[in-house]
Formats: structure tokens, C-alpha cells, sequence
């Protein structure tokens, strides 16, 4: 679990009183990843940069790829003689992974595709800080950095992956465009579903995913303050991630995984896309999920899989069908004899 937290509005002009404590000396900087839509926004005076500390501004364009975080930790082992105090991420779900993926490679040797599975990092990361400005992915709070690589796209799920501090500050997430805040939030609300619908539920598992469940019927379908929005979809992203660190996601992040290893779909997008077609394995889920998308007159991408060859295809049921465990989730130890390739294919070419 993170071990410290600090939640409210304007709670960001905090962060230099909290790293300070952890600077090793001048010559070991605080390395800042940041999303590069803010390179012109005021957030970056308020960066409290000492000594040769260094703002890397990072594209939020494309997810995160295993390659992009080997270059990264080249450029700062070649800059700076010591290691870093610390990695700080101020962003979306693709900056948070890249600062957890970053820290982890920092300290550990070789490069980060080998990491990609479960429990593989043999030393902590570095000292890491996780500051969100768009809420839904949990990735604040979550044990993976999700990242494509060569041949798959999979998390470090490690211990060590875990941020050393969060700082929450709902102020950070004002200025998301409308439809990118539905579909990340939507990442969250399907966690939720996919965790409480899933075999590997429990009770520590449940608790966070009702809450979360419930706050973002509070965010999605009623009309409340917008400041009071911010706060709780932050917060429901917390517990939906909360969720996940013990249990699993389903069927539509698996899928959702295959679009963006082919097409490149980000994610939050890519799981709206899958999710609306899975109505008969989470009836509940979707018919709530479409009645948010028509309150918010959200129009979902059609016909993204009308062109594609059957080696397409192929590629991605490879990739979905890869993730044993979010397939166990949500239909038990028999899921292949209930989700073969065939019936796979069909889903993915009604999106």
C-alpha cells in the first residue's frame, strides 16, 4: 500500500516542504516527469525546483512503452553522477506508470521489458512521488506501471512498483477536456465492476470497489458542485484502485489491451469502446455505463475494427487471451473452454 498521503485542494503547494526531508545532497536531484500539456501552464512555477533538480516534460499522446522508459533512465545516468533523490510524476495514468517504471530502473539492471510480469524486481526503486492531474486510472495508488513493449503489453507488478508518497490535489484535474475526464473516470467505474463481478472477489477487495462503485454514480449520473466532483472522482479512483491491488480487472481491460497493442487505442477510450459490447457477461454494468454515456453525450469511436486483417485479429486475441488471470477473474478456472478465439474475434470485430 502507499505508505503516505496527502489529500486536498491546493494541497499541490505542499509537495516542497514534503520532498525536502527526503533530498540525499545537491549533486542527487529530484528528476520531475511531467505531462507536456502543461509545459505553458502555470503548474510549472509552482514545481518547487533546489540545486540541479530537472523538469522532463513527457508526450501523454501514446501509452507508455518499455523502450520510452529505457531512454528516459539513460538520459538521467548520463546527466547526473549520483542517483536521483527521487522520481516525482505530475500527470495522467501514462506519466504515473512511466515515474513508477523509471524509479524501478533506476536501481535495478537491465532493461524494463524483462520486468514485465509479476514479482520480477529484485531491489526498491527509488524514492517515487505520484501527484495525478486526471482521476480514474488508480494508477496513483496501484502495484503495476502498465507499459507496451516488444511483445506485450504488461505491468511491473512488483512491491517495489508502489508510490512512496501520493499527493492528491482535485485542483490539479480542472482544466481536463470534458470527454477525456469521462473516459478515464469510466476507467475507474469499470474497475469497479470487473472487481465486484469477479471470482477473485473478497472482502478487503469489495469494500474499496462498492465505495468507488458508488462514488462514481455520484460523479456520473447526479448533478452535484463541480469542486465536489473533482474530489470524489479523485477519491474514486483511489478506491478503484484500492480494488484491484487485491483483486483483478476482466474482460474488457483484456480486450482493451489488444486494441491498444495493435491501434495504439489509449486506454481509458479502449475500455468505453469494448465495454459497451459486453452486455452479456456484466448486464448490470453496461446498461448503467450506457445511460452515463448518453447523460454526457459521449460519442464512442464505431467501426475501428471494420478493416483489419485476420492477422490483426490474430495479433490481438494473442494479447488479450495472454492475460490468464483477467480471464480467470471474470469467468472462473474453465475460461477457455467459454472465451476461445473464435468467440473473442467476434467481440472485437463489433467495435
Amino acid at each position: 500500500m502507499v505508505p503516505r498521503v496527502v489529500f486536498g485542494q491546493g494541497s499541490f503547494s505542499q509537495l516542497g516542504e514534503i520532498l525536502l526531508p527526503k533530498r540525499k545532497n545537491a549533486d542527487a536531484p529530484f528528476i520531475f516527469l511531467v505531462d507536456d500539456y502543461f509545459e505553458t501552464k502555470d503548474l510549472v512555477a509552482q514545481i518547487p525546483l533546489m540545486f540541479n533538480d530537472k523538469i522532463i516534460f513527457v508526450s501523454a499522446d501514446e501509452e507508455p512503452k518499455t523502450a520510452q522508459v529505457d531512454a528516459l533512465v539513460k538520459l538521467i545516468r548520463e546527466e547526473y553522477d549520483e542517483l536521483p533523490s527521487g522520481i516525482i510524476g505530475i500527470g495522467g495514468g501514462t506519466l504515473l506508470d512511466l515515474a513508477k517504471a523509471v524509479a524501478i530502473l533506476l536501481n535495478n539492471k537491465g532493461l524494463a521489458e524483462n520486468y514485465q510480469g509479476w514479482d520480477l524486481v529484485n531491489k526498491p526503486a527509488l524514492y517515487h512521488v505520484g501527484i495525478p492531474t486526471i482521476s480514474g486510472t488508480g494508477a496513483e495508488v496501484s502495484r503495476t506501471t502498465v507499459l507496451l513493449g516488444p511483445e506485450k503489453k504488461l505491468g511491473i507488478n512488483s512491491d517495489f512498483t508502489t508510490y512512496d508518497q501520493v499527493l492528491l490535489d482535485p485542483d490539479l484535474t480542472k482544466t481536463v477536456p470534458k470527454e477525456q475526464w469521462f473516459f478515464t473516470g469510466m476507467d475507474c467505474y469499470i474497475h469497479c465492476i470487473e472487481s465486484l463481478t469477479g471470482t477473485y472477489l473478497n472482502a478487503f477487495s469489495q469494500s474499496y470497489g462498492e465505495k468507488a462503485l458508488e462514488l462514481c454514480k455520484e460523479v456520473f449520473l447526479d448533478d452535484i458542485p463541480a469542486s465536489e466532483s473533482r474530489d470524489k472522482l479523485m477519491m474514486a479512483s483511489w478506491h478503484g484502485g484500492m480494488s484491484i491491488a487485491y483483486s483483478q480487472v476482466g474482460i474488457a481491460h483484456a480486450m482493451s489491451y489488444g486494441l491498444s497493442y495493435l491501434l495504439g487505442i489509449k486506454h481509458g477510450i479502449g475500455n468505453c469502446m469494448v465495454f459497451q459490447h459486453l452486455g452479456e457477461f456484466y448486464p448490470e454494468g453496461v446498461a448503467l455505463f450506457k445511460k452515463m454515456v448518453e447523460k454526457h453525450d459521449i460519442k464512442l469511436p464505431k467501426g475501428v475494427c471494420a478493416n483489419l486483417t485476420q492477422n490483426d485479429f490474430d495479433v490481438m486475441v494473442n494479447v488479450a487471451l495472454g492475460l490468464d488471470a483477467l480471464w480467470e477473474n471474470a469467468l472462473g478456472k474453465d475460461w477457455k473452454t467459454i472465451m476461445t478465439p473464435e468467440r473473442l474475434q467476434a467481440l472485437y470485430q463489433k467495435i
